[in-house]
């Protein structure tokens, strides 16, 4: 222990680093993962208020449209915030919330054809959501797409950077990890 600090050592192999998680979770966030979560919450914000006013006023006229509204406004809510979170367990909310809407979009959608008089007034994902321009059809399968192609790859043993140059651990490592070998 020096300066107040707890010791840590350094970490072997086989062991993920910290960096490799944070550099998968930043580049969720960015390009295209920007505008995915933009996207995710506008739907929220607006499904959100949608789902609300319609069930505040008017809960007797379509029971079922309107709690499957809320539902998809859950669920935006929920992969929004795994989309821009960083951490593996978040990853796989996001891909969680977005298989469940795709899955939503797809069951509602063809009920909505098959047996109409169940959905008296529409929903975010009646008639595979043609009422916003079948966004809520393409947004879950681009969302799944998006984090597949970002998800963490195998884990990567990165040297501690705590370590001192002189270790010749940290060299064996770096050397190791340049050449392509695991152990």
């Amino acid at each position: 222990m020096c300066n107040g600090r707890r010791a840590r050592p350094a970490d072997g192999p086989g062991v993920a680093s910290r960096r490799s998680r944070d550099v998968s979770a930043a580049v969720t966030r960015s390009g295209p993962g920007r505008l995915l979560i933009a996207v995710y919450a506008v739907f929220a914000v607006a499904a959100i208020a949608r789902a609300g006013w319609q069930l505040a006023t008017d809960y007797a006229a379509a029971p079922l449209a309107y709690l499957l509204s809320a539902l998809a406004a859950a669920i935006y809510v929920v992969a929004t915030i795994g989309i821009a979170a960083r951490g593996t367990a978040w990853h796989r909310v996001a891909a969680f919330a977005c298989a469940v809407e795709l899955a939503g979009v797809l069951v509602v959608g063809t009920a909505s054809f098959v047996v109409p008089e169940y959905f008296p007034a529409a929903t975010v994902w009646s008639r595979f959501g043609s009422g916003y321009g079948w966004v809520p059809l393409v947004l879950p399968a681009l969302g799944l797409a998006w984090l597949w192609r970002t998800r963490g790859g195998a884990p990567v043993d990165v040297p501690n950077p705590r370590a001192t140059a002189d270790d010749p651990a940290v060299d064996e490592r770096i050397r190791s990890v340049s050449e392509g070998s695991t152990r």
